[in-house]
């Protein structure tokens, strides 16, 4: 495919009668059952790809709340929806354009406390330690109500087990997104994140719901108080389906702080994995948050020595501050091993527990969905631009007795990461939240890159170029989040991909294919293709450009320019490698050329502050999309 830096406008002018003349239709003039003249009558594949986030947490989560948000999830639609909303910190905040739709994914476990001790809630004042906690923070010792609070959720128990409190606040903020959900216009979703945290390994989910206010208000949100267990939380989202006639699903977090407990093979109680667990995890959770705040969770350098862009905001120093990382942990972490490994355990059990799309998301907890690097607000309130603690406010601890601080993750270490991107027909609760569910998604580090994947078997090189080539994707393949099985004898998977930079952002520098396969030996292996590159840079017989795109970064005033790269990037691609007799797993990475961070965007701002050398200051935007999968 023919690769465009520029665009070229045409406009056209057509000519109007000065006076319009009325006409009507007659019966005679239409022929029933004979050729219709436009091509969009029965057009139903999706025709637009939508961005939003689908973990946002408001002042209802008390991590948020109680320690310095004050931003509800008004606010934080209001936000989402284009409008300038004043941060915690007392800035002002907007985003470059409003999101599509989003999800306000607040902890479950207590749901909004802090709101309820801010207005002296009666009900809270009923319980004592809800009393307790209030009179802390009422008397100005906010920080030791929410020690407190944390040491009763280190034990896994529930300091204020008032389910009617749970339902309050559950039911505020249901209120609040239908109030704002704009069918067409802008989406917001029910939904809550079950915060499971055994031994302060992170196992979190965001559950949504795909349905409306009269379905969510017959449940309250499930809790880790109810149990750590994943399995536990499907029985609860399959009671809700039965129970409301309604639809629901879960996202696990990135497992990069999950100690390998994220994709173990085996459950939460040790034992072995069964095709009734797989079925089951491929039925609850079909789509995975790849990349967030907290770290990168698409690679790690140590699996993949032979990826030069696998180690992007690598956190891997251990779990929330008491089990440092050990490298067994490592493939049961990261979205690229994971989706290898399922199809290990496919031939085991007959049944993928680990086929699942990909997304990305941001996990702050100031309310404020930011994800460029320039419009950074942090991941919590302390981290926020005004802040003293801007760079050195912690997002984990070093909690170890005698720990010497090798687990501590300060704020400099975040990613204003990242974004789901959605190909759906409308924006609607319905329509995303299905797109959703067959994994017709991927994830971006925050960018509003527009990618699309076809995988067929009979694709030829130059359809890539035809501007129906979706509608040719669909007619004779599967878009990503899709399936190929039987491969026609002597043939291998054809791919058409194509990338259009995002509008406001950079150029895009390299597409690749990362595949990964199941060998003869039933070992494990993955490789990467690069299949379209910018400035006309060549691509060798290995299939990998080794010439770098350069760099336009200027760190000092945190500047770029778009005089490399391109805007839009394709290719058409067939698999040089592919055995038929072989489980294979493809999905696409498209990278930007190299932009300022927001450290680099800060120093432009407030100069160069207490920011260590050792801050990124300079990277390169990606996103990744969700596989296709080939089973002989």
């Amino acid at each position: 495919m023919s690769i465009l830096k520029g665009v070229t406008a045409l406009t056209a002018v057509l000519a109007v009668p000065a006076v319009a003349q009325d006409f009507a239709v007659q019966e005679g003039d239409i022929d029933i059952g004979g050729q219709e003249y436009s091509p969009y009558l029965h057009q139903s594949y999706p025709d637009q790809v939508l961005f939003g986030d689908t973990h946002l947490h408001t002042s209802y989560s008390t991590d948020a709340g109680m320690v310095g948000n004050r931003l509800g999830p008004d606010d934080a639609l209001r936000f989402a929806k284009g409008e300038q909303v004043i941060a915690s910190s007392g800035l002002p905040a907007r985003l470059i354009r409003p999101l599509d739709f989003l999800v306000v994914a607040d902890h479950s476990e207590n749901l909004g406390l802090a709101p309820m001790i801010e207005e002296s809630n009666p009900k809270l004042l009923r319980d004592p330690r809800g009393k307790e906690l209030h009179d802390l923070v009422q008397a100005g010792n906010g920080w030791e109500a929410y020690q407190i609070w944390k040491t009763f959720g280190s034990r896994n128990e529930d300091p204020v087990p008032d389910p009617e409190l749970q339902a309050l606040m559950w039911n505020r903020t249901i209120d609040y997104v239908d109030r704002h959900n704009q069918p067409g216009v802008f989406t917001a979703f029910h939904g809550f994140e079950w915060t499971s945290t055994p031994d302060l390994r992170n196992l979190h989910r965001v559950v949504i719901f795909r349905d409306d206010a009269e379905a969510a208000r017959k449940v309250i949100p499930f809790t880790s108080f109810d149990s750590q267990d994943p399995q536990d939380l499907w029985e609860y989202l399959a009671m809700y389906e039965e129970t409301t006639g309604g639809s629901a699903l879960a996202i696990p977090h990135n497992g990069n702080l999950s100690q390998g407990l994220m994709f173990a093979v085996e459950t939460f109680s040790g034992e072995a994995l069964d095709a009734d667990y797989a079925e089951r995890r491929q039925r609850w959770e079909p789509i995975y948050e790849v990349t967030q705040t907290k770290g990168d969770g698409e690679a790690h350098p140590m699996l993949s020595t032979n990826d030069e862009f696998a180690d992007y905001y690598t956190w891997d120093k251990g779990d929330f501050g008491l089990n440092p990382k050990t490298p067994e942990m490592l493939p049961h972490e990261y979205a690229r091993s994971a989706l290898q490994l399922g199809l290990q355990l496919e031939g085991q059990l007959g049944v993928n527990p680990f086929k699942f799309g990909m997304i990305g998301s941001t996990d702050i907890h100031t309310s404020l969905a930011t994800t460029r690097e320039e419009n950074f607000f942090g991941k919590f309130v302390g981290a926020e631009p005004a802040s003293e603690d801007r760079y050195s406010d912690p997002v984990s601890q070093d909690l170890r007795p005698d720990g010497d601080g090798s687990l501590n993750v300060f704020a400099w270490e975040s990613t204003a990461s990242g974004l789901a991107a959605v190909w759906a027909e409308e924006n609607t609760r319905a329509a995303i939240w299905d797109a959703m569910a067959r994994k017709e998604v991927y994830a971006t580090t925050g960018t509003r890159i527009r990618v699309r994947v076809f995988a067929g078997w009979d694709f030829e090189a130059d359809e890539v170029q035809r501007p129906d080539f979706a509608r040719v994707g669909y007619q004779r393949g599967v878009p990503m989040g899709g399936d190929l099985s039987a491969a026609p004898e002597g043939m291998a998977p054809r791919f058409m991909v194509r990338a259009l930079r995002d509008p406001d952002g950079a150029n895009l520098e390299r597409i690749q294919i990362i595949k990964g396969w199941l060998d003869t030996r039933g070992e494990l292996q993955e490789r990467i293709y690069d299949i379209a590159v910018s400035d006309d840079r060549k691509i060798g017989e290995d299939g990998r450009a080794t010439m770098p795109v350069g760099s336009t970064v200027n760190v000092y005033n945190g500047t770029y320019t778009n005089t490399i790269g391109n805007a839009l990037l394709g290719a058409y691609w067939e698999d040089p490698d592919f055995d038929p007799s072989l489980r294979a797993v493809y999905y696409v990475r498209v990278l930007e050329i190299p932009t300022p961070t927001w450290i680099a965007h800060d120093a432009q701002v407030f100069g160069e502050r207490d920011a260590p050398p050792e801050a990124r200051r300079e990277h390169q935007e990606r996103a990744y999309t969700s596989p296709i999968w080939y089973t002989p």
